[in-house]
Formats: C-alpha cells, structure tokens, sequence
C-alpha cells in the first residue's frame, strides 16, 4: 500500500523554525533600542543635574513696623431708634420719604388731631369751673371768717368752708393736670423726630389707625444716627492684658480712656483706610466665651459704613520698632521649626533656623536666625538642599506685601 504525503504539513513543518528565529531578533532589536534610549536619557538628565538650579534671591525688607491684632464685629450706631406712636388713633399723614435724613424735631407722622383737640377744650373747661368754684369757696370763707370774729356762726360751721376751700384748690389742682394731659396728647398726634439720622421705610401707611402707648404701641419707622458709628468686637483676656499694659507704659492712663488706636476695613477693602479710636472696654469679662467687649469710635461723614455691615477692626499691639521682613513663601516648615535658604557669596545654599515674629501685610517679621546683609531665596526653595550650588538672580523686597522687583 502506498504510503500518502500531505505537503501542507511538510511546508508547516519547515516554516516554524523560521518564524521563531525572526521573532528572536525583533525582540533582540527591540531591547537594544530601548537600550540606546535609556542610556541617552540618562545622559541627558546627567547633563541636567551637573546644572546649578535658577533661585531669586533678595536681602530682606529692612524697616520700622507696628504690630495689629485683628478681629471681627459689626458696625453699630451710635443712636437708634424705633420710632412708636404715644397715642391711638387714625394715621392721617406722613411727611418724609423712605431713607431720607432727619433732623431732631422733623414731623413725621401726624394723627388726626380733632379728637384730642375736644378732649382738650373740655379740660379747659373743667378747669375753669373748678377755678370758679375756688374763688366761691374762697368769698365763703372770708365771710365765715367775719362772723365767726363776731361769733355769729359756730366753729363747725367755720371749718367746713375752711376745708371747703382746700377742697375747691385740689380740684383746680387736679383739672390743671387734666389740661396739661389733654394738650400732651395733642401734642404726641405730632410725631417727630427725637434725634439727628437716617430714617427707615414707613411701617404703616396713612389711613390706618395705631395704637399708642405701653408695649404694644404701633412701631412706624426706625432712625439711626450715621455719624459716628460704633464697632463692637470681643478680644482675649491676654490681648486685653497687654493692652493695657502697653497704655501705661505709654503714659496713657486706662485702655479706652486715651483714644488707643484703632484701624477699620469693610468687606470688600484689604487695607484698613478708617481710623478710629478705643473708647470702651467691658468691666466685666464674660465667663462663657472667656472674651471682653471693645468698642472702637469711626468718623463716618460719607456714610460709607452703616449699621449691620460686616467689619474687620484691628487695634494696636506694639509701638513702632525696627524690624527685617521676608515674603512668606520664602519661609520653610521643617516639622516644628521654620527655616530659610541663605545664599553665600560661593553661590552655595545654607539651611538657617528663623524665629518667627508678626504677620505685617504678606511678610513675617524674622525676629532671629537672619542677618540684614544676608541674600535669602524667596523663590525656588523646594529644590534645594544644604551645601548644593545655586545660580542666583538678585532681585529687591518692595514692601511687606512681598511685591519683587528685579
């Protein structure tokens, strides 16, 4: 029997060495590429790393500078008012415009006037007839007073027109008061204003009727006086403490009672363009929040601040003094300690320990660690390390804003 051949088989067969020897050198070719580019990489970053690292480097802000301590509060006025009718009655008009200013005895409101306008004409009256009667009661006594010499009527008699009298003079006494209540009341359908302000928006509007006096009097508007205004924040019982012993080393009596001074910025300032002054401290620290009550004093002639405004109050803390100044970002933490890059006149980095002393604008006040004539690096500090060289560009502090110039 003749054996049969497939020749598929046989090309198969001959064809897989073939293919396992070209995959053999592709993967050669391959590693030796990624061979010759790793190498060159390295090369290039060798190239890399033998370059000194670009840092700015300035002399720090040398400079006179006063400590602030900061808080926040509101802006309150220094008078306010809610303005409530002392009588009821028909709201018959009102006489101002929403937001106006007024001053001290403006009208304001006016309610109908006729009912207590009778109310007083009928005291009047009264009064004049109790006034009638003294002057009867008085001829009567005088009278008695005749007889009783001529022993004509009796004592009895005589006292009971004595006491008669002093009966007729309280009731004149008492209708007085009547018409002095009566025009009060004429008087209060008049509301004006009891100070110097800004008036709110009316509460009620003419043709209503309001009540007036006690604690359920109608309230128809609110003044508040603009200028000045109050600032009330809460300080630390340390804060309060060296306050006051910086005003008596000062020579300046009481905190609060020689005008500390105070700095005041509203929401959308930075800086603090209003000066005040303290003229108030609590005698009494409040126990629950272990904080005392300042109040500081703020010209406000164009009424830039207003009662309820957000306000950032900051108050002296130290008499002015000497002091170096870097950025903050030029300052390093290292754990518990804070540090800076010095540059010496090698070109090489010196790690240096800074004590820290105030925050004044966007710099720290260096109170250790760092000498006048001293190059630090404000920028770049995260690629350095001791001893290592630095190619140095010299730039200048403008301000404790930490602002650079080359």
């Amino acid at each position: 029997m003749k054996k049969e051949t497939y020749p598929w088989v046989a090309i198969h067969r001959l064809s897989m060495p073939e293919k396992s020897m070209q995959r053999t050198r592709m993967g050669l070719l391959a590693i030796a590429l990624a061979t010759m580019i790793g190498c060159g990489n390295n090369d290039e970053s060798g190239a890399k790393q033998g370059q000194p690292p670009g840092v700015k480097v300035a002399l720090p802000l040398s400079q006179e500078v006063t400590e602030w301590d900061e808080y926040t509060g509101r802006i309150e006025a220094v008078n306010s008012v809610d303005v409530r009718a002392r009588v009821s009655g028909y709201l018959e008009k009102v006489n101002f415009k929403a937001g106006d200013k007024v001053h001290k005895g403006d009208l304001l409101f006016l309610i109908d006037p006729k009912p207590f306008t009778a109310q007083l004409n009928y005291a009047v009256a009264e009064l004049e007839r109790a006034k009638s009667r003294h002057e009867l009661a008085k001829n009567d006594l005088a009278r008695a007073e005749r007889l009783f010499r001529a022993k004509a009527i009796s004592e009895e008699e005589h006292d009971a027109r004595s006491k008669g009298l002093r009966e007729t003079l309280a009731a004149v006494q008492s209708a007085e008061a009547n018409v002095s209540t009566a025009r009060l009341n004429l008087d209060f359908t008049q509301v004006r204003s009891p100070i110097d302000g800004r008036i709110g928006r009316e509460l009620i509007t003419a043709g209503n009727v309001v009540n007036g006096g006690g604690g359920d009097a109608t309230v128809l508007t609110f003044i508040v006086s603009t200028d000045p205004v109050y600032v009330y924040v809460d300080a630390d019982e340390r804060s309060v403490l060296k306050y006051r012993r910086q005003a008596k080393e000062g020579g300046r009596g009481s905190l609060g009672e020689e005008q500390t001074p105070v700095e005041l910025a509203v929401a959308d300032e930075l800086s603090f363009p209003h000066q005040g002054y303290l003229d108030y401290i609590s005698p009494r620290e409040d126990a629950a929040t272990g904080t005392v009550t300042l109040r500081g004093v703020f010209a406000n002639p164009d009424e830039l601040l207003s009662p309820g405004f957000f306000a950032r109050m900051r108050i002296r803390a130290s008499a002015p003094y000497p002091a170096i100044l870097l950025p903050d970002r030029a300052i390093g933490t290292d754990q518990a300690q804070r540090f800076v890059w010095v540059v010496n006149k090698d070109n090489q980095v010196e790690y240096r320990t800074v004590v820290l002393g105030a925050h004044i604008g966007q710099s720290r006040v260096i109170a250790e660690g760092l000498k006048p004539e001293e190059w630090a690096v404000i920028e770049g500090i995260q690629k350095l390390k001791p001893g290592i060289k630095v190619t140095p560009e010299r730039i200048s502090l403008t301000g404790p804003d930490g602002e650079l110039k080359p």
